[in-house]
Protein backbone atom coordinates (compact mmCIF):
# COMPACT_ATOMS: atom_id res chain seq x y z
CA UNK A 1 0.00 0.00 0.00
CA UNK A 2 2.80 2.35 0.66
CA UNK A 3 3.44 3.19 -3.35
CA UNK A 4 -0.11 3.38 -3.55
CA UNK A 5 -0.84 5.83 -1.42
CA UNK A 6 2.30 8.01 -2.41
CA UNK A 7 1.31 7.48 -5.89
CA UNK A 8 -2.37 8.66 -4.89
CA UNK A 9 -0.77 11.31 -3.09
CA UNK A 10 1.02 13.48 -5.93
CA UNK A 11 -1.64 12.56 -8.61
CA UNK A 12 -4.42 13.91 -6.62
CA UNK A 13 -5.72 17.11 -8.05
CA UNK A 14 -8.07 20.05 -6.98
CA UNK A 15 -11.50 20.44 -6.53
CA UNK A 16 -14.54 22.34 -7.19
CA UNK A 17 -15.91 25.44 -5.29
CA UNK A 18 -19.10 24.71 -2.88
CA UNK A 19 -20.30 27.81 -4.22
CA UNK A 20 -19.35 27.61 -8.32
CA UNK A 21 -21.74 25.66 -10.29
CA UNK A 22 -20.91 23.27 -13.47
CA UNK A 23 -21.04 25.10 -16.62
CA UNK A 24 -24.49 24.48 -18.34
CA UNK A 25 -23.74 22.04 -21.36
CA UNK A 26 -23.67 23.70 -24.89
CA UNK A 27 -23.32 22.48 -28.08
CA UNK A 28 -19.44 22.45 -28.99
CA UNK A 29 -17.59 24.34 -31.15
CA UNK A 30 -16.16 22.54 -34.47
CA UNK A 31 -12.67 22.47 -33.81
CA UNK A 32 -10.68 24.13 -36.81
CA UNK A 33 -6.79 24.05 -37.76
CA UNK A 34 -5.18 26.53 -35.20
CA UNK A 35 -1.50 27.52 -35.55
CA UNK A 36 0.35 25.83 -32.12
CA UNK A 37 1.38 29.52 -31.30
CA UNK A 38 -2.44 30.45 -30.91
CA UNK A 39 -3.26 27.35 -28.69
CA UNK A 40 -0.24 27.83 -26.77
CA UNK A 41 -1.71 31.51 -25.63
CA UNK A 42 -5.03 30.60 -25.87
CA UNK A 43 -4.49 27.98 -23.20
CA UNK A 44 -2.45 30.40 -20.75
CA UNK A 45 -4.38 32.64 -20.69
CA UNK A 46 -6.63 30.45 -18.57
CA UNK A 47 -4.00 30.83 -15.62
CA UNK A 48 -4.88 33.69 -12.89
CA UNK A 49 -2.72 34.40 -9.92
CA UNK A 50 -3.12 32.76 -6.72
CA UNK A 51 -1.38 32.58 -3.63
CA UNK A 52 -3.03 29.97 -1.77
CA UNK A 53 -5.21 26.55 -2.62
CA UNK A 54 -7.12 24.44 -0.09
CA UNK A 55 -8.82 21.16 -0.85
CA UNK A 56 -10.71 18.42 -0.32
CA UNK A 57 -11.20 15.59 -2.94
CA UNK A 58 -11.81 11.95 -3.10
CA UNK A 59 -9.98 9.49 -5.43
CA UNK A 60 -9.84 5.85 -6.14
CA UNK A 61 -7.30 3.77 -6.71
CA UNK A 62 -7.01 0.56 -9.27
CA UNK A 63 -4.24 -1.75 -10.40
CA UNK A 64 -4.16 -5.22 -11.17
CA UNK A 65 -3.96 -6.79 -7.59
CA UNK A 66 -6.48 -4.38 -6.03
CA UNK A 67 -8.57 -1.02 -5.47
CA UNK A 68 -9.01 1.33 -2.60
CA UNK A 69 -11.22 4.84 -2.27
CA UNK A 70 -9.64 7.43 -0.03
CA UNK A 71 -10.37 10.80 0.65
CA UNK A 72 -7.35 14.23 0.69
CA UNK A 73 -6.85 17.31 1.97
CA UNK A 74 -4.56 19.40 -0.59
CA UNK A 75 -2.88 22.28 0.74
CA UNK A 76 -0.94 24.29 -1.85
CA UNK A 77 0.94 27.15 -1.72
CA UNK A 78 1.73 28.32 -5.02
CA UNK A 79 5.33 27.63 -6.67
CA UNK A 80 6.61 26.45 -2.85
CA UNK A 81 4.75 23.80 -1.36
CA UNK A 82 2.14 21.31 -2.00
CA UNK A 83 0.68 19.33 1.16
CA UNK A 84 -1.43 16.41 1.16
CA UNK A 85 -3.19 13.96 3.70
CA UNK A 86 -5.19 10.73 3.14
CA UNK A 87 -7.54 9.35 4.72
CA UNK A 88 -8.67 5.91 4.43
CA UNK A 89 -12.31 5.27 6.30
CA UNK A 90 -11.89 8.74 8.35
CA UNK A 91 -8.00 7.36 9.29
CA UNK A 92 -5.29 9.50 8.27
CA UNK A 93 -3.18 6.84 6.61
CA UNK A 94 -0.18 8.59 4.85
CA UNK A 95 0.99 12.45 4.58
CA UNK A 96 3.41 13.76 1.71
CA UNK A 97 5.08 17.37 1.50
CA UNK A 98 5.91 18.11 -1.30
CA UNK A 99 8.63 21.83 -2.57
CA UNK A 100 10.86 22.38 -5.84
CA UNK A 101 13.39 20.52 -4.41
CA UNK A 102 12.24 17.83 -2.18
CA UNK A 103 9.49 14.67 -1.95
CA UNK A 104 8.63 13.21 1.69
CA UNK A 105 5.77 11.32 2.68
CA UNK A 106 5.34 8.73 5.37
CA UNK A 107 2.55 6.09 5.88
CA UNK A 108 1.02 4.46 8.98
CA UNK A 109 0.56 0.98 7.63
CA UNK A 110 4.12 0.03 7.53
CA UNK A 111 5.28 2.84 9.50
CA UNK A 112 7.72 3.88 6.80
CA UNK A 113 8.74 7.29 5.73
CA UNK A 114 10.32 8.85 2.26
CA UNK A 115 12.52 11.67 2.02
CA UNK A 116 14.55 12.75 -1.97
CA UNK A 117 14.65 13.82 -4.89
CA UNK A 118 12.26 13.94 -7.90
CA UNK A 119 14.67 10.86 -9.83
CA UNK A 120 13.65 8.08 -7.96
CA UNK A 121 10.12 9.33 -8.05
CA UNK A 122 10.40 9.89 -11.73
CA UNK A 123 11.83 6.74 -12.64
CA UNK A 124 9.10 4.78 -10.70
CA UNK A 125 6.15 6.71 -12.34
CA UNK A 126 7.82 6.28 -15.96
CA UNK A 127 7.69 9.93 -16.54
CA UNK A 128 10.06 12.74 -15.69
CA UNK A 129 8.75 14.59 -12.56
CA UNK A 130 8.99 17.93 -11.01
CA UNK A 131 7.24 20.15 -8.63
CA UNK A 132 6.31 22.34 -11.42
CA UNK A 133 4.45 19.67 -13.30
CA UNK A 134 2.78 18.13 -10.18
CA UNK A 135 1.42 21.86 -9.40
CA UNK A 136 0.15 21.96 -13.75
CA UNK A 137 -1.14 18.62 -12.81
CA UNK A 138 -3.47 20.02 -9.67
CA UNK A 139 -5.07 22.94 -11.67
CA UNK A 140 -5.88 21.75 -15.07
CA UNK A 141 -2.51 23.52 -17.18
CA UNK A 142 -0.15 21.43 -19.48
CA UNK A 143 2.53 19.23 -17.78
CA UNK A 144 5.37 20.95 -19.66
CA UNK A 145 5.75 24.47 -20.08
CA UNK A 146 4.58 24.77 -23.78
CA UNK A 147 6.28 27.88 -24.39
CA UNK A 148 9.65 26.25 -24.29
CA UNK A 149 9.00 23.68 -27.30
CA UNK A 150 8.66 22.82 -30.43
CA UNK A 151 5.25 21.00 -31.52
CA UNK A 152 3.02 20.01 -34.75
CA UNK A 153 -0.61 21.60 -34.60
CA UNK A 154 -3.46 19.38 -35.95
CA UNK A 155 -7.33 18.63 -35.21
CA UNK A 156 -8.30 14.88 -33.88
CA UNK A 157 -11.73 14.15 -32.79
CA UNK A 158 -12.91 17.84 -32.62
CA UNK A 159 -9.93 18.73 -30.38
CA UNK A 160 -7.05 20.57 -31.15
CA UNK A 161 -4.06 18.65 -30.80
CA UNK A 162 -0.08 19.29 -30.38
CA UNK A 163 2.34 16.96 -31.05
CA UNK A 164 6.07 17.41 -29.64
CA UNK A 165 8.59 17.01 -32.47
CA UNK A 166 12.09 17.55 -30.66
CA UNK A 167 12.10 14.53 -28.14
CA UNK A 168 12.75 11.38 -29.97
CA UNK A 169 12.83 9.05 -26.91
CA UNK A 170 9.58 10.41 -25.73
CA UNK A 171 6.06 11.24 -26.82
CA UNK A 172 3.68 13.78 -25.57
CA UNK A 173 0.92 14.87 -26.47
CA UNK A 174 -1.43 17.34 -25.45
CA UNK A 175 -5.40 18.06 -26.49
CA UNK A 176 -6.81 21.40 -26.05
CA UNK A 177 -11.22 22.38 -25.98
CA UNK A 178 -11.27 24.45 -29.18
CA UNK A 179 -12.97 27.20 -27.51
CA UNK A 180 -11.34 27.40 -24.27
CA UNK A 181 -7.69 25.73 -24.93
CA UNK A 182 -8.53 24.18 -21.58
CA UNK A 183 -6.50 20.90 -21.48
CA UNK A 184 -8.99 18.23 -22.59
CA UNK A 185 -5.96 15.00 -22.63
CA UNK A 186 -2.78 15.00 -22.43
CA UNK A 187 -0.46 11.65 -23.39
CA UNK A 188 3.16 11.05 -22.15
CA UNK A 189 5.12 7.91 -23.69
CA UNK A 190 8.15 5.86 -24.16
CA UNK A 191 7.36 3.23 -26.35
CA UNK A 192 10.92 1.42 -26.34
CA UNK A 193 10.36 1.07 -22.75
CA UNK A 194 6.71 0.38 -22.83
CA UNK A 195 5.59 3.29 -20.30
CA UNK A 196 2.87 5.73 -20.81
CA UNK A 197 0.90 8.52 -19.08
CA UNK A 198 -2.44 9.26 -19.49
CA UNK A 199 -3.91 12.36 -18.13
CA UNK A 200 -7.98 13.25 -18.60
CA UNK A 201 -9.87 16.35 -18.04
CA UNK A 202 -13.39 15.50 -18.54
CA UNK A 203 -14.81 18.96 -17.79
CA UNK A 204 -14.08 21.85 -15.70
CA UNK A 205 -15.67 24.43 -13.26
CA UNK A 206 -15.74 28.18 -13.40
CA UNK A 207 -14.78 29.72 -9.73
CA UNK A 208 -14.34 33.29 -8.82
CA UNK A 209 -10.85 33.37 -8.93
CA UNK A 210 -9.91 30.89 -11.88
CA UNK A 211 -11.49 28.12 -13.72
CA UNK A 212 -10.07 24.56 -12.20
CA UNK A 213 -11.01 20.28 -13.41
CA UNK A 214 -14.43 19.40 -12.24
CA UNK A 215 -12.50 15.52 -12.26
CA UNK A 216 -8.97 13.91 -13.31
CA UNK A 217 -8.22 10.89 -14.90
CA UNK A 218 -5.07 9.21 -15.35
CA UNK A 219 -3.96 6.25 -16.62
CA UNK A 220 -0.20 4.69 -16.01
CA UNK A 221 1.21 1.79 -17.84
CA UNK A 222 4.23 -0.09 -16.95
CA UNK A 223 5.53 -3.62 -18.00
CA UNK A 224 4.99 -4.48 -14.23
CA UNK A 225 1.34 -3.24 -15.13
CA UNK A 226 -1.74 -0.90 -15.61
CA UNK A 227 -2.84 1.98 -12.65
CA UNK A 228 -6.26 3.97 -12.68
CA UNK A 229 -6.82 6.85 -10.72
CA UNK A 230 -9.67 8.80 -10.57
CA UNK A 231 -10.48 11.77 -8.61
CA UNK A 232 -13.56 13.39 -7.72
CA UNK A 233 -13.36 17.44 -6.65
CA UNK A 234 -15.74 18.05 -3.38
CA UNK A 235 -14.52 22.00 -2.33
CA UNK A 236 -12.37 24.55 -2.76
CA UNK A 237 -10.97 27.66 -1.48
CA UNK A 238 -8.66 30.63 -2.77
CA UNK A 239 -5.69 32.65 -0.81
CA UNK A 240 -6.53 32.01 2.28
CA UNK A 241 -3.98 31.39 5.68
CA UNK A 242 -2.77 27.80 5.40
CA UNK A 243 -0.63 25.29 7.11
CA UNK A 244 1.67 21.81 6.29
CA UNK A 245 0.93 20.17 9.77
CA UNK A 246 3.62 17.36 8.64
CA UNK A 247 6.08 15.84 11.12
CA UNK A 248 7.04 12.12 10.71
CA UNK A 249 6.30 10.05 13.90
CA UNK A 250 9.27 8.80 15.82
CA UNK A 251 9.86 5.24 15.16
CA UNK A 252 9.27 5.22 11.70
CA UNK A 253 11.50 3.72 9.12
CA UNK A 254 12.97 5.34 6.22
CA UNK A 255 12.92 3.42 2.86
CA UNK A 256 13.74 3.78 -0.83
CA UNK A 257 11.66 4.02 -3.94
CA UNK A 258 12.92 1.69 -6.45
Amino acid sequence: MKRNLILVAVAVAVAACKSAQPAAAVEKPVAEETSASKIITGHYANLKDFKTLSIKASAKYKDDNQSQSITADIRVRKDETIFISIRFLGITMAKALITPTEVKYYEKLNSTYFEGDYAKLSQWLGTELDFKKVQNLLIGQALDDLRKGKYAESVENNLQKLEETTDRTTKKIFYFEPETFFVNKEEVSQPSQRRSLEVNYPGYTKHATMSLPSKILLEAVQPKGKTNISIEYNSVSFNEEISFPYSVPEGYERVEIE
